[in-house]
C-alpha cells in the first residue's frame, strides 16, 4: 500500500478516534440530533478503520517473519517464510478491500430516480423503441421490488412513447439506473418497412435523481404555470377539465409538462418534483463536469449525448459502447434482466476511479 493512502487511513482513523471521544461526552450523548450526525459520520468510516487495524497487524507480523529469517536457524527460517507468506496474503486482501472502501461514495445514490425516455432519430420506430426501453426499466424495477409511477407521458399513434417520464422508488434506485443515461441505439427491421430493410433508431434517456426541496431552493416568481387541458396521442382531448400543467422556469427557460393525473393538484405536484429533480441534476453535472477534467473513463457521467448502447436485432446483440462490452438475447434485456449490462458499467467505473486513488 502507497504512502498517500496510508497517510489518508492515519487521518481517517484520528478523525474516528475523535468521533469516538466527542460521543462519549454527556452532552453530546443528551442531544439526539447531534448525537445521531455523529454516529453516521463515525459508521461511515468504521469499516476502514478496522481492516485499517487488521492491515497494520498484518504488516507487523511480516516485519517479524522477515527478522526470523534473517536471524533465525534454518528450521525457524521455514517456519518464518509460512508466516511471511501468509501475512503478505492478508495484506494483499485487505488492500484491495480498503481501496474500495476509500471510494467516494455518491450521496445520491440511495435517492429515488426520474427517468426520462425521448425519442430521437427515426420517427415512429424511435417511439416503439422508447416505449420498449420504459417497459424494460419498470420490469427491472419490479425485479428489484421498487415501485413506479408515470408522471407525465406522450404517445405516437402506433402506441410508442414520444416521450415518457415516471418515477422509481426504491433503495439504491439511483445507484443502478444512473449508468442508463445517454443515447439507445436500436437497429432492426421496423414491421411497416416492406423491404426488410434495416433501420437505425434512437432514444435518449436521462436518470436524474429526485431531488427534495432542501436540495433546490426554487422562488415561485421564478416558475411560469400554465394550465390546458391534456391530450392524448394525435391530439385528441382526453379530459374534459383543464388539469394538464406545464411549468417554465425562467432563469433557465427549462419546460416541464405533466398530464397524467385527472387532478390539477396532482399534476403540480409531480411537475413541481420534475422541475426541481432537473435543476438538482444540472448543478450536481458541473460537478461532473469538472471531475471529467480528471478522470478519463466517464462511464456514469450521464451525458445525454453519449451513445452508449446498440440493440442489434438481426445479430442478436447488444453493444455497450463505453466499455466494449457485448450480450446477446435481447428480448430477455427487455424484459428486465439487465443486472449484467449494470454490473459491467458499474464495474468499470468504480475500477477507474480505484485508478486515481492516491493521485
Amino acid at each position: 500500500m502507497d504512502n498517500a493512502i496510508i497517510a489518508q487511513l492515519e487521518r481517517i482513523r484520528s478523525r474516528f478516534n475523535e468521533l469516538t471521544e466527542e460521543m462519549a461526552r454527556p452532552e453530546i450523548a443528551a442531544d439526539f440530533e447531534q448525537s445521531n450526525k455523529l454516529a453516521r459520520e463515525r459508521a461511515e468510516v468504521e469499516d476502514v478503520v478496522h481492516m485499517f487495524a487488521d492491515y497494520e497487524a498484518a504488516r507487523k507480523a511480516a516485519d517479524e517473519a522477515q527478522a526470523l529469517m534473517a536471524d533465525g536457524d534454518a528450521e525457524m527460517k521455514e517456519l518464518a517464510e509460512v508466516e511471511l507468506a501468509e501475512a503478505n496474503a492478508v495484506m494483499e486482501a485487505l488492500t484491495e478491500k480498503i481501496r474500495r472502501g476509500l471510494l467516494p461514495r455518491d450521496p445520491r445514490d440511495s435517492r429515488n430516480v426520474i427517468v426520462e425516455i425521448r425519442a430521437g432519430a427515426g420517427g415512429e420506430e424511435a417511439a416503439l423503441f422508447g416505449f420498449e426501453l420504459y417497459r424494460a426499466y419498470a420490469r427491472y424495477a419490479e425485479r428489484k421490488h421498487w415501485a413506479t409511477e408515470i408522471l407525465n407521458a406522450s404517445e405516437s399513434e402506433k402506441g410508442g412513447f414520444k416521450e415518457v417520464v415516471f418515477e422509481v422508488r426504491g433503495d439504491g434506485a439511483y445507484s443502478r439506473l444512473k449508468f442508463e443515461s445517454g443515447v439507445h441505439r436500436v437497429q432492426r427491421v421496423p414491421e411497416t418497412e416492406a423491404q426488410g430493410r434495416i433501420h437505425t433508431s434512437t432514444a435518449t434517456v436521462a436518470v436524474l435523481p429526485e431531488a427534495e426541496e432542501v436540495d433546490v431552493a426554487i422562488e415561485e416568481k421564478d416558475v411560469r404555470v400554465d394550465i390546458y387541458h391534456a391530450s392524448g396521442a394525435g391530439g385528441q382531448n382526453v379530459n374534459k377539465v383543464a388539469t394538464a400543467v406545464r411549468l417554465t422556469h425562467l432563469p433557465t427557460g427549462m419546460v416541464v409538462v405533466c398530464q397524467d393525473e385527472r387532478s390539477q393538484l396532482k399534476n403540480r405536484i409531480k411537475a413541481m418534483t420534475v422541475l426541481r429533480s432537473r435543476l438538482f441534476d444540472l448543478e450536481q453535472s458541473k460537478a461532473t463536469a469538472e471531475m471529467s477534467e480528471v478522470r478519463k473513463l466517464q462511464v456514469g457521467s450521464g451525458d445525454r449525448s453519449e451513445k452508449i448502447r446498440t440493440y442489434n436485432f438481426p445479430q442478436d446483440r447488444i453493444t455497450d459502447h463505453r466499455i466494449g462490452l457485448t450480450v446477446h438475447n435481447i428480448p430477455d434485456r427487455l424484459d428486465g434482466n439487465l443486472d449484467d449490462l449494470i454490473d459491467a458499467v458499474a464495474t468499470a467505473d468504480e475500477a477507474a476511479r480505484l485508478e486515481g486513488l492516491g493521485e
